[in-house]
C-alpha cells in the first residue's frame, strides 16, 4: 500500500471531550488520501476511539509533554508531508486539499526546502470569530518572530505548519525541555534552514475556549519563555534592540489577554528597557500623544 499523502498528527493529553471534534475535522477533510495519527500523551483513562481505516492511536505509557508527543507522532508518520493540530482546534474542511495543491505550485524563487503556513482564526467557545491572523513568507536564512514583516501579516500562524517529515525531524525535532512556546522555539531553528511560503488563506480555526491551555499556566509560560531568550541569546541580541523589544512586548500582550496582568506588566517593562519610543509606540494612541507631548515641551524647554 502506498504511503497517503499527508499525515495529520494530534497529540492530546486529557481532553476526553474536546478531541473527537479535532479527530472528526481531520478525518473529514475533502482530500481522503490522509492519516491522521492520535498521540495519547499518558492520558487517564487512556484515549479511546471509534476504529477507523485512517486513523492510528499512538499511546504513550508515561505522560512526556507536547514536544516529545509532537516527535512520536512525526517519526511514526507514513507521509512523506505532515501537519499538526491540536486537540482543542478544527482543521477547515479543505485545508489538506489546499495543503497538497500549494506543494505543486511552490514558487521557484524561495530557496529549498519549503514549508507551507496558512492562516489562522480564533474562535470563541460560542463559534464566533475573534481575530485572523496571516502569516508571512520569509526565505531560508531568515528568523520567524524576529523580522520585520507587514502589519497585515503575522507570526501567531505557526500552528499551520505543513512541512516534509524529513525537513522537521532534521532540525531535531521540536525541543522536548520545553513545556510551551515549542512552535516558537521550533520556528528560530527551523527558518534559518527551510524557507517558509505563507498563504493568505485560512484553514485552521483555533479555540479561545475557558478550559486548561499550556499558554494560560503562567508560571509555565514565564519560565519557557526566559528560557527561550537565553537558549537564543545570540540570535535575539543579533537583531535590532526593537526587533527584540516588539517580541516582547508580543509575550507581554500574550500575558495580558490570559489575565496575567503582574507578568505582563513585567515583560511591558523589558521591553520598554530594550526600545522605549518603539515601545511606546505600540501602546497605542493614548501613550503615543502623551510621548509626543512630552518631547514637545522637552524641546520647547531645550
Amino acid at each position: 500500500m502506498s504511503p497517503p499523502l499527508l499525515s495529520i498528527i494530534i497529540p492530546t493529553y486529557n481532553r476526553p471531550d474536546l478531541l473527537p471534534r479535532a479527530v472528526n475535522s481531520a478525518l473529514s477533510q475533502t482530500l481522503t488520501d490522509i492519516e491522521v495519527v492520535v498521540v495519547d500523551d499518558g492520558s487517564t483513562p487512556a484515549v479511546l476511539l471509534p476504529a477507523q481505516e485512517r486513523l492510528r492511536v499512538i499511546c504513550l505509557t508515561t505522560n512526556q509533554g507536547g514536544a516529545a508527543a509532537r516527535n512520536q507522532g512525526a517519526e511514526a508518520a507514513r507521509s512523506r508531508w505532515i501537519t499538526y493540530l491540536d486537540d482543542d482546534d478544527v482543521l477547515l474542511p479543505d485545508m489538506a486539499e489546499k495543503a497538497m495543491a500549494a506543494i505543486q505550485h511552490i514558487p521557484q524563487a524561495l530557496p529549498r526546502p519549503v514549508a507551507i503556513l496558512f492562516g489562522l482564526t480564533r474562535i470563541n467557545s460560542q463559534g464566533h470569530k475573534l481575530d485572523t491572523h496571516l502569516p508571512p513568507t520569509l526565505p531560508r536564512g531568515s528568523h520567524f518572530c524576529l523580522e520585520e514583516i507587514s502589519p497585515k501579516e503575522s507570526f501567531f500562524s505557526k500552528q499551520t505548519l505543513v512541512i516534509e517529515k524529513d525537513v522537521l525531524l532534521g532540525t531535531g525535532g521540536f525541543d522536548a525541555t520545553f513545556s510551551s512556546r515549542v512552535h516558537t522555539e521550533l520556528f528560530l531553528r527551523l527558518n534559518p534552514v527551510c524557507s517558509l511560503w505563507g498563504i493568505p488563506e485560512v484553514t485552521y480555526y483555533l479555540s479561545a475556549h475557558e478550559g486548561v491551555r499550556v499558554s494560560t499556566n503562567s508560571q509555565r509560560r514565564q519560565q519557557n519563555f526566559e528560557r527561550l531568550v537565553t537558549k537564543h541569546h545570540a540570535l535575539f541580541t543579533s537583531h535590532p534592540r526593537k526587533t527584540f523589544a516588539d517580541f516582547t512586548f508580543s509575550h507581554a500582550r500574550m500575558l495580558q489577554r490570559n489575565g496575567q496582568s503582574r507578568l505582563s506588566m513585567i515583560a511591558l517593562g523589558r521591553a520598554f528597557v530594550l526600545h522605549p519610543i518603539h515601545t511606546v509606540f505600540r501602546l497605542g494612541s493614548p501613550y503615543k500623544r502623551r510621548f509626543l507631548k512630552a518631547v514637545s515641551l522637552l524641546k520647547n524647554h531645550a
